[in-house]
């Protein structure tokens, strides 16, 4: 089918989140839960740190615009996979495909860069303690977020643009429960060598040059930790950056095994690809608000005064003073 035809009449049947008809019920009740929380955890992470002027650091700064980047990220696949579900159907329009696949890789790629931030600003807040305020003021921050968000539009643009230059046969399915560059390439009914190669170097690059930076990052700061003389200083720097670790882990382990790790065309393969996407695209954001929440005592206090009703919204004023 020529290009010129598909924008208007065009679909793709997305393989789904498993093609067993006994299990779509309680695989749209978990995975309606699981968004839920995720919606719900990552907006009081972003109140509690508007709220609460003691959280208004750059570390905190960053955070907050993770869970806004989580929020956004899982909202760009979740919801449409559990309408499929609940309406029995696996359609998704061309003209949707190619949106949703640019709002995912834009929000995927602004996680990718935000961790990659946050090990620079613990890196700077451990080894350059007394240049810490210097360093990272609010226009430092604001400078960092925009780049990422500028990167990040760059790099969607480029392979959307690419995918939009490929034809597709008619009722295609899509091996996945969203649109993907991987799943989009291997579906293609012309030539997708173009795609393929600038998915291996620049997607390569969007993935691997922030998580060397971060292991950078991370081997600087233990070796500043372990000079430390007080064992209780030792296990307040850990504690700091442990929780950020534990989501590096856990994100670019998936992300890796899903965009650098060759898969065939195999069921058992679109299964394990399936589940590769969910862990990264539902489960990382889930888990974030706890990671980050349940090993912070500054975060956990201020998340119990909002639940107690205790809110005080002078973080306007505080970001003020930060200028």
């Amino acid at each position: 089918m020529a290009r010129g035809n598909q924008t208007s009449i065009f679909e793709f049947l997305l393989w789904g989140l498993s093609d067993q008809p006994q299990q779509q019920h309680i695989l749209f009740l978990v995975f309606l839960w699981m968004y839920l929380v995720t919606v719900a955890g990552n907006l009081l992470i972003v109140l509690a740190i508007s709220t609460d002027v003691r959280l208004h650091t750059p570390m905190y700064f960053f955070l907050a615009t993770l869970s806004c980047v989580d929020i956004l990220f899982t909202s760009t696949t979740v919801p449409k996979a559990l309408v499929n579900i609940h309406t029995q159907s696996r359609t998704i329009s061309y003209a949707g495909c190619l949106v949703q696949l640019y709002f995912f890789l834009t929000f995927g790629d602004m996680d990718i860069f935000l961790l990659a931030t946050m090990a620079y600003d613990r890196f700077v807040a451990i080894c350059h303690p007394l240049h810490y305020r210097m360093i990272m003021s609010f226009q430092r921050c604001s400078l960092l977020v925009t780049v990422c968000w500028t990167l990040t539009t760059i790099v969607a643009m480029t392979h959307t643009f690419l995918i939009f230059q490929l034809s597709f046969c008619s009722k295609k399915v899509i091996p996945d429960f969203f649109c993907d560059l991987g799943p989009l390439m291997k579906i293609a009914c012309s030539e997708t060598r173009i795609n393929e190669l600038v998915l291996l170097f620049l997607g390569g690059a969007v993935i691997l040059i922030p998580f060397l930076l971060i292991l950078m990052s991370y081997i600087r700061i233990v070796s500043a930790i372990l000079r430390v003389p007080s064992a209780q200083g030792r296990h307040k720097a850990f504690s700091t950056c442990g929780s950020h670790l534990s989501v590096v882990a856990l994100f670019f382990g998936t992300v890796i095994r899903a965009y650098l790790c060759p898969s065939s065309s195999s069921s058992n393969s679109v299964v394990e690809d399936t589940a590769a996407a969910v862990m990264y695209t539902v489960v990382t954001p889930l888990l974030n608000p706890f990671i980050y929440s349940l090993r912070n005592k500054d975060m956990k206090g201020a998340l119990v005064r909002i639940l107690k009703g205790k809110v005080s919204f002078s973080w306007a004023q505080g970001l003020l003073q930060r200028k």
